[in-house]
């Protein structure tokens, strides 16, 4: 019984069963994020450089951008509905002295 459960546990650390169109299936996990765990090899040799990412600055701001302008209309209608409703009104601050 023990060894069963030792088989499962890992079986089932190397991969994941997932409900589909087709039924359960299993296989190893793939992820749509490319990362790297290890940087040398069990004999202490250095992995060759990762795969560059083209484009990857121009990327990340054609979402920053977007969701930027986005996040300020956002706030500022909001603000303009709370100062119309009277719950949060800025004070003038006469500094003429």
């Amino acid at each position: 019984m023990a060894g069963l459960v030792g088989r499962l546990l890992t079986n089932a650390a190397g991969s994941r069963v997932c409900a589909g169109p087709g039924g359960l299936r299993s296989g190893p996990v793939v992820s749509a994020v490319p990362s790297r765990n290890a940087t040398v090899t069990h004999s202490g040799a250095i992995l060759p450089k990762p795969a560059k990412m083209p484009f990857g600055l121009l990327r990340v701001f054609t979402i920053v951008i977007p969701f930027l302008y986005l996040g300020t209309q956002i706030s500022k209608n909001f603000a303009a509905l709370l100062e119309e409703h009277d719950i949060f009104v800025p004070e003038d601050d006469d500094d003429d002295d």
